[in-house]
């Protein structure tokens, strides 16, 4: 037997998209004069909140101490990162994000064989959109019959709100499916809905806790995904 669709996270996971989100976010900062720099300690930090918006939200809250915000928050958090959100989409359609190894041949072999596919992240729907022009042309949204991106549930991950949604849309129970996950956030959320899920740890979340996943693997390329379903069943009885 074999699992009947996989769900895929989308940054860290299909790409290693994650230090072009960051280079994007100072780009915005630069943009709208702000005295902001988000480095790589910081932003491997930041990065444990999951969803752009919240993570503005928080860093504004812990780091800046002179409020250079407006009054209007919320409005400054949408903005803000609606800028930084045109950067990115510009730097992915011009080949600044590249699949992950495994990920490609994972995804044909997997529509070959009529295994569903299925994307549950918190990143932007544009980001998804961008990411999937750029790597697979004109048909890559196709590609997956289910995509759940950004603020469609009310609580992001590690909540399973949007697990629990894309299993909704397919109409399977989680025992049928597998996640695609990188980090802890993401690996708790789907664990939470009841989904056996596969690491594979990106560059900013190498050094987290991953125990309850099924396998955790630097590529997909090593997966036996038959002989994983199996292992998973037997353990499960």
């Amino acid at each position: 037997m074999m699992f009947k669709a996989i769900i895929f996270d989308v940054d860290g996971t299909l790409s290693e998209t994650e230090d072009l989100h960051r280079q994007a976010f100072n780009q915005a900062f630069d943009q709208n004069d702000l005295p902001w720099h988000w480095d790589r300690q910081l932003y491997r930090q930041l990065l444990k909140v999951s969803g752009g918006k919240e993570r503005i939200r928080h860093f504004i809250e812990i780091h800046d101490s002179d409020r250079r915000v407006s009054k209007d928050l919320d409005g400054f958090i949408r903005d803000l990162h609606a800028a930084k959100t045109a950067i990115y989409t510009r730097m992915v359609a011009d080949g600044e994000a590249k699949l992950r190894p495994g990920v490609m041949s994972l995804i044909d072999q997997s529509l070959h064989d009529g295994i569903r596919l299925a994307i549950a992240t918190t990143t932007s729907l544009p980001n998804v959109e961008a990411l999937l022009q750029a790597t697979y042309g004109e048909e890559g949204m196709h590609r997956f019959e289910v995509i759940c991106a950004g603020d469609v549930v009310e609580q992001k991950k590690p909540a399973p709100d949007i697990y629990l949604l894309a299993l909704e849309k397919l109409g399977l129970p989680a025992a049928d499916c597998v996640a695609i996950e990188d980090s802890r956030n993401g690996l708790l959320s789907a664990h939470q809905a009841g989904i056996a899920t596969v690491i594979t740890p990106s560059i900013y979340t190498d050094d987290q806790d991953f125990s309850e996943a099924a396998l955790v693997t630097s590529s997909l390329n090593d997966v036996d995904f038959p002989a994983l379903y199996t292992a998973i069943a037997r353990t499960s009885r």
